[in-house]
């Protein structure tokens, strides 16, 4: 119950962050565990307290982030709650949380990011609504249910969707035949009615934004773009590499592959949960019950094993097909067909796949190495 009630209170800070001075402490991933475990503390174990939290997610949120996130994350709040104060932290851990609220990209520079102790550098935002989707536990949402207050028609039946995405075989030429058939809907599918809230929320969700953009401007998506810190020991300012690198910088991908490989581990554990400062200690520490396999070190090994590229291909055009019908106004989505959505969904599960996954996670040059050859700049 406190993993529930103080990572709620952290995401009702990180989606209404409140304007302030900026934190003195380090954008270190110690300092979000100390954040956490200072809430773990103080916030009562009652289901009250993890609704009253709710409320505040709901209620109070201002956040430029998707219909998605709104839909497959956010709860409605009960009636029967009562505001809670959220704001339970130190003015200074307040402040850090604030400061990493929004993960964004602005001239040359990322925000929201913090530098973990095996020298990646990853966001926040990813990594804890991955946290929060795999403690709700249920990792597949039913979409008739999400969709009742938008306009969301779940009936509009499509072509099979093997006639409709004719190249995911060719995409994926290692797949076998019956790996990618099971993740295909028969001949009577429709537009989804069920999504992966863990994958669509962490990662399907921005990948296939980011790829439908590149496919209408004509310009690459920079990638897993790199960048260097101001400082290793107290870092404060990340400049990225590449001035024109797009949202899926390294740091969103390893924050997204971080929460979504955290948030399946804590859907398959019985409760209690453990603490979620403690379980963030052991992940990028020695590892996650002293499997030393199972730490931030090998998240693209362990990212590989947890979805193949045919079922991530297909997640992310649910999750682009889910948020048309979510947003009927938003430009990018305006006037494009299933089979094009399926197209974006490929190409960017391909070059995922083989410029991330697919490399090994090496610094760059300002961290202590250069990056091979043919691989996105990695960290």
């Amino acid at each position: 119950m406190k993993a529930w009630g103080a990572l709620w209170i952290v995401l009702g800070l990180l989606l209404w962050p409140e304007p302030g001075a900026a934190s003195s402490l380090p954008l270190l991933m110690d300092s979000i565990i100390q954040a956490l475990a200072e809430l773990e503390q103080k916030v009562p174990v009652t289901e009250a307290s993890i609704t009253a939290s709710a409320w505040i997610l709901s209620a109070k949120n201002s956040s430029t982030h998707n219909s998605l996130h709104q839909r497959l994350l956010l709860k409605a709040p009960s009636h029967n709650t009562t505001e809670p104060d959220p704001h339970s932290l130190s003015p200074e851990l307040q402040a850090l949380i604030s400061e990493v609220a929004q993960h964004d990209v602005q001239n040359g520079r990322e925000y929201g990011v913090v530098l973990a102790p095996d020298g990646s550098t990853v966001a926040v935002k990813p990594l804890l609504f991955g946290l929060e989707a795999g403690l709700q536990a249920h990792s597949v949402a039913n979409l008739p249910s999400d969709c009742l207050a938008i306009p969301c028609d779940t009936g509009d039946t499509l072509a099979n969707i093997r006639a409709t995405w004719p190249g995911l075989m060719d995409a994926f030429p290692n797949a076998s035949s019956p790996d990618v058939g099971a993740t295909l809907p028969n001949d009577k599918a429709k537009t989804p009615t069920t999504v992966d809230r863990l994958l669509a929320i962490t990662l399907a969700g921005d990948l296939g934004l980011t790829f439908l953009h590149r496919s209408q401007t004509w310009s690459p998506p920079g990638l897993g773009t790199e960048g260097c810190w101001d400082q290793l020991t107290a870092p404060r300012v990340f400049t990225l590499l590449d001035p024109q690198a797009s949202r899926l910088t390294m740091a969103f991908l390893n924050g997204a592959l971080d929460g979504a490989l955290l948030g399946n581990h804590l859907s398959q554990i019985p409760r209690p949960h453990p603490p979620l400062s403690h379980l963030l200690r052991e992940y990028y520490g020695a590892g996650v019950n002293g499997d030393p396999v199972f730490r931030s070190n090998f998240r693209r090994q362990n990212g590989a094993a947890l979805t193949s590229a045919p079922t991530l291909a297909q997640q992310v055009w649910e999750a682009l097909v889910l948020l048309q019908k979510l947003e009927p106004e938003h430009l990018q989505l305006q006037n494009i067909s299933q089979e094009q959505l399926a197209q974006v969904a490929t190409l960017a599960t391909k070059e995922f796949t083989e410029a991330f996954l697919g490399c090994p996670a090496i610094h760059p040059r300002c961290r202590w190495a250069a990056f091979p050859p043919g691989c996105a700049q990695v960290g």
